[in-house]
């Protein structure tokens, strides 16, 4: 039996809790930054047009996800209100992946922090591994299940696909723009043919054979 997101997890810490929604994106690329986002949803006053639209962001298209991003951005903030943080290749190689990620989501609700005026009761975190942050929950799965969680991973996973697009308008041979980071076969063609450029991870297994 398929799972339905709602907000169910949050309402189990009380229908007035305050619940933070946090994911990140980007951990299987072979170059660019992990992006984290972290996000705080009005559950009694979020639109439910915009919310009927909410989902894992793996489930929905490119457009689709630009589209609903865009209409997050333009809620006002005692509806809405997020940041997002990345951390970059060079540094993802110097403490590895699962540290890196968990970096972002830490620096993305500290950014949130900041504009808030309110402590979250709760903070739910995509996997099984949360940053140093309390208080959190591990969803595994989350992004699938929770609202709160599935808007955070829409806000990592533009922002991580806009900063590849600038990369890739950089290193057009790669072909970010089409592939995002992942190691297509069109990418690793290109990786055989120009070698590595200054935003691959050189720790992952696939770009480690072309560095010097």
């Amino acid at each position: 039996m398929s799972k339905i997101i709602s907000f169910d997890i949050e309402n189990s810490f009380g229908e007035n809790s305050v619940c933070f929604g946090i994911d990140e994106a980007g951990r299987g690329c072979l170059a660019g930054p992990v992006v984290a986002g972290c996000c705080w949803m009005n559950r009694r006053a979020f639109p439910q047009k915009l919310l009927s639209l909410i989902n894992d962001s793996k489930k929905i298209s490119e457009a689709k996800r630009e589209d609903i991003f865009l209409q997050l951005s333009a809620l006002p903030s005692d509806v809405f209100m997020y940041e997002w943080a990345d951390v970059s290749a060079k540094v993802i190689d110097e403490i590895n992946i699962l540290q890196a990620s968990l970096l972002a989501m830490k620096n993305a609700y500290f950014k949130l922090m900041e504009k808030v005026s309110f402590n979250p009761d709760i903070i739910l975190v995509d996997g099984n591994k949360s940053p140093s942050i309390s208080p959190c929950k591990c969803v595994i799965g989350g992004d699938a299940i929770s609202y709160s969680i599935a808007t955070a991973s829409i806000i990592a996973k533009v922002n991580k696909d806009h900063l590849l697009n600038e990369i890739g308008e950089r290193f057009p041979q790669y072909e970010f723009c089409k592939n995002k980071g992942y190691g297509t076969k069109g990418h690793l063609e290109a990786l055989e043919k120009f070698g590595i450029c200054p935003y691959h991870r050189k720790t992952y297994a696939p770009v480690k054979k072309f560095v010097k």
